[in-house]
């Protein structure tokens, strides 16, 4: 029996029969590929060889548990290998890169327990243009501009409340009158102006809140974010200094060689799992708190120490591959865990990239990201500052925004 249609898919289905501008699509259920049955694909392909390229959405079947952007849609070559590809891709980062981000909405958010072997895809033809999110927040509607693919002059992500187009306010109403709950829409708006819906959302049962305003303490130089209208936030924060980190990790290999009589007599178990442990470490932070921040010390300043540590046992090349291995394998579990924070206080080097979802997605509404940062002139000056005040893991920090929007940060 075929499982009934994912969220997304249902959803889309009834706006096309309703005569919206919803592309083309055909959504492939697990089975389909587990029985390789792909005439429907195939027959659907058939139609869209000339853009050479499709565009492959996740549509699994409890995606809908999770927030907007959990998943990941892939371009992909207008055939069946390329859809293949794009859906082991799919799972793949599922378990890879997005397990943290999975695993988090599943501890905090009660999201369901998943087998990502019944991954779904949605399929429709590539548009090229700009990605556009609507949704109605209070009594307004709200837009959200990214991914303009049609021109050379990129712009930052940004939120408004006129769009470049009237018809997207219009068109907005009408398809949450149509559904019946509140909704988040995602359009591309083409070349040629021509507005396309390419995804709804079900978001009537997320809350809007109001956060506390509290206290303050050091004073940084600026902060990045993309909603305006809130000014405080506290958050518990993890303090990362990879300096001492690669210092500790140069110790160890140092005392290494010292204690070692011959090559063969080392073993560098130990300093694996000293990396090992810190990368526990931080993804027991995560799953520990809901959202927090990271305050980065230092997060890949140490360009000279990572050097050192990636030759210091270049003497014994097995063991330094392995150490190498392990030290490049933290490098990507680092960016994980600060691709999950919603707030990030380091010097004005470091960003959170944004996509669509983080820019503007619902979840974004009552917990934006926020990206403080101080110069990299005062780097050395605000390190020392924030040592004296004594800033450890486990803290809880309130970042409040002043009139002159410079963020002021204050250990509670």
């Amino acid at each position: 029996m075929r499982q009934a249609f994912p969220e997304k898919a249902e959803l889309l289905k009834k706006l096309k029969q309703a005569g919206f501008a919803v592309p083309d699509f055909i959504y492939l259920p697990a089975e389909d590929f587990e029985n390789e049955n792909f005439e429907a694909l195939e027959k659907f392909l058939e139609k869209h060889r000339e853009s050479f390229k499709v565009i492959a959405r996740s549509a699994h079947p409890q995606e809908r548990c999770f927030k907007g952007g959990t998943f990941d849609s892939l371009e992909t070559y207008a055939d069946v290998g390329g859809i293949r590809y794009a859906r082991n891709k799919m799972i793949k980062l599922a378990a890879t890169s997005r397990h943290l981000c999975i695993a988090r909405q599943q501890h905090f958010n009660r999201a369901p327990e998943l087998d990502l072997d019944q991954m779904g895809v949605i399929v429709m033809p590539f548009i090229d243009g700009a990605s556009v999110m609507a949704k109605m927040i209070d009594r307004y509607w709200e837009f959200g501009y990214c991914r303009d693919r049609i021109h050379k002059v990129q712009s930052e992500p940004y939120i408004t409340r006129t769009p470049h187009d009237r018809r997207l306010v219009q068109l907005s109403k009408d398809i949450q009158g149509h559904l019946g709950f509140r909704c988040e829409i995602e359009y591309i708006v083409s070349a040629d102006g021509d507005i396309h819906v390419v995804q709804a959302k079900d978001i009537s049962n997320i809350e809007i809140l109001d956060e506390e305003e509290s206290r303050r303490s050091i004073v940084l130089d600026g902060i990045r974010r993309i909603r305006k209208r809130r000014n405080y936030r506290e958050r518990p924060v993890y303090v990362m200094d990879n300096k001492a980190f690669y210092i500790d990790i140069i110790s160890q290999c140092e005392e290494l060689v010292n204690e070692s009589a011959a090559p063969a007599d080392m073993d560098i178990s130990r300093i694996i799992r000293s990396i090992e442990a810190y990368q526990a470490d931080m993804e027991a932070f995560a799953l520990r708190h809901q959202r927090y921040a990271v305050l980065g010390l230092t997060i890949q300043d140490p360009v000279e120490l990572y050097q050192i540590a990636n030759h210091y046992l270049d003497d014994t090349p097995e063991l330094q591959a392995e150490l190498s291995k392990a030290l490049h394998h933290n490098l990507y579990q680092i960016d994980i865990f600060i691709s999950e924070a919603d707030t990030l206080i380091a010097k004005d080097k470091f960003r959170i990239n944004l996509c669509s979802h983080d820019a503007y997605g619902i979840d974004t509404v009552r917990n934006p990201l926020w990206s403080v940062y101080w110069y990299v002139d005062r780097h050395e000056a605000v390190v020392q500052e924030f040592r004296r005040v004594g800033f450890k893991t486990g803290d809880t920090v309130g970042i409040d925004i002043n009139v002159d929007d410079k963020p002021i940060v204050h250990r509670l």
